[in-house]
């Protein structure tokens, strides 16, 4: 199995949006080391190099706190208490279980709290995405196909 500098990309960011600080990947005959420094931002080394490297004595002073990024006019105010349904990781969305499949929902649809609302695929990994409230769904803001990133609002859903 080859991996493209775009697969390598991805699994640099899935692993950025973790919660691991070190993380080894070995795929046949490629290997890779990635480790987040004391900022978060994560380092590709090939591997062996992290073992010859000495590790210093106290981290680095962290960054002054920064503001956080300003969220979409959408996020800021779900329609009349509506429940954002955000995805839980970096990866593409679908609205399908396959191509040329109906979608999970469309808005306007019922849904209860176990219904699957979409997928969110992360290397051919397929996660479903749970309503987590019953009621109705208001708006589907991301796009099939689209890449989403971690806590991105996916879906407006209004309680019952």
């Amino acid at each position: 199995m080859d991996l493209s500098n775009d697969d390598i990309f991805k699994i640099v960011k899935i692993i950025e949006a973790s919660g691991y600080d070190e993380v080894r990947l070995e795929v046949g005959d490629f290997k890779i080391h990635v480790r987040k420094h004391a900022d978060g931002d994560a380092a590709v080394m090939p591997s062996g190099i992290a073992e010859r490297r000495p590790l210093p004595s106290a981290p680095p002073p962290s960054p002054p706190p920064q503001e956080p990024p300003a969220r979409s006019a959408a996020e800021e105010a779900p329609p009349d208490g509506a429940v954002v349904v955000r995805s839980p990781m970096l990866g593409t969305f679908y609205r399908a279980p396959s191509p040329g499949e109906k979608p999970f929902v469309e808005v306007g649809a019922k849904v209860v709290s176990d219904d699957t609302l979409c997928l969110v695929e992360v290397m051919k990994l397929f996660n479903s995405i749970k309503a987590g409230v019953s009621g109705t769904v208001v708006k589907i803001l991301a796009e099939n196909a689209a890449m989403v990133e971690h806590g991105q609002p996916l879906m407006y859903i209004r309680p019952d």
